[in-house]
């Protein structure tokens, strides 16, 4: 009897896991960026929501959740109900949190089900517009011989800014003084007007400063110079080779959400990422969408994994002690 009864459950449960997944989604969809408005994620996320829209037939409405280097956000995302509704825009914060934090309210790998990574966006450093050095090596010897004289721009403690602020600082053997802001907008408007002396922030933010005149851009973080941006050299190039990282966006659902949304969310993504408007505006802003073969689950779990044992490493040679 019991035998039938499982038989008879079965027949009845069948049809359920497909209409579940043809009927996802049925209303809009919430993307969570853990950073202000106007900031390199929110660019992207933006970008790609337009993208991922056509494909769900349903609009992403950006959600900007701003505060703790982006862990507020995030545990938004983690508490959310694991139905696709709710996603996560994060770069690779989501990787040097434990680092970071003493008591993290959420598992960056656990608590979440990846969908697939989006872009790696090379960093870039700039300075105010009348700042004395021409270039890179004049700005080390400016900041060697000034030493915490000048300030330098940090979104907070995990962010891209401060992880290449962290970079540059090792390298040169200098300490500057940070300013912290609450996301890359304000800190990137404050080195427009002049009111901080440097800054290290993802490429999407300055290039179309830097190809205005309207800041000097000095090195390009990545072992490769930007198209948009051929007059910057590397980092290499300009006489700092140990300056070199390169921030990674991921697109992240709450854990245990039902495998048939997972991978209509994929789906999403990769067309998103081949979606013309996105590609090409994505160049406009000095970065380019990942291959097909990283944009899936198991490439964003298996970099997140690595990235943690690495900024890990990176994080606890520097001294710094988890909050």
């Amino acid at each position: 009897m019991n035998l039938v009864r499982r038989v008879l459950l079965m027949l009845l449960l069948s049809p359920v896991l497909p209409a579940f997944a043809q009927e996802f989604p049925s209303r809009p969809i919430t993307l969570v960026v853990p950073f202000s408005a106007g900031g390199p994620g929110d660019v992207i996320a933006r970008l790609l929501g337009t993208s991922m829209s056509a494909t769900l037939k349903q609009s992403l409405v950006i959600e900007n959740v701003v505060g703790a280097g982006g862990t507020l956000g995030t545990n938004r995302v983690a508490k959310a109900s694991p139905d696709g509704y709710t996603l996560l825009l994060m770069h690779v914060g989501q990787a040097t949190a434990p680092a970071l934090y003493a008591k993290l309210p959420f598992d960056p790998v656990g608590d979440f089900a990846p969908i697939g990574l989006v872009t790696d966006v090379p960093m870039i450093l700039v300075a105010r517009a009348n700042f004395p050095a021409r270039d890179l090596k004049e700005l080390v010897a400016h900041v060697r011989a000034q030493g915490d004289k000048v300030t330098y721009g940090n979104v907070g403690l995990g962010s891209a800014s401060h992880l290449c602020g962290l970079m540059f600082m090792n390298a040169i053997e200098a300490k500057l003084t940070p300013i912290y802001y609450k996301g890359g907008g304000p800190a990137l408007n404050d080195i427009i007007a002049g009111h901080i002396d440097v800054y290290c922030d993802p490429a999407t933010g300055p290039t179309p400063y830097i190809q205005a005149g309207t800041i000097p851009g000095y090195a390009i973080t990545s072992k490769k110079r930007v198209p948009t941006l051929p007059n910057v050299p590397t980092s290499a190039e300009a006489g700092v080779p140990k300056f070199d990282v390169t921030t990674w966006y991921g697109l992240y659902a709450p854990r245990n959400t039902p495998k048939p949304i997972v991978d209509a969310l994929v789906d999403a993504l990769q067309k998103a990422l081949k979606d013309p408007p996105l590609v090409n505006r994505f160049a406009e802003l000095s970065m380019a969408p990942v291959e097909q073969e990283r944009a899936t689950p198991a490439a964003l779990e298996a970099l997140l994994k690595s990235e943690i044992d690495r900024w890990g490493r990176i994080i606890k040679d520097a001294g710094i002690t988890p909050q």
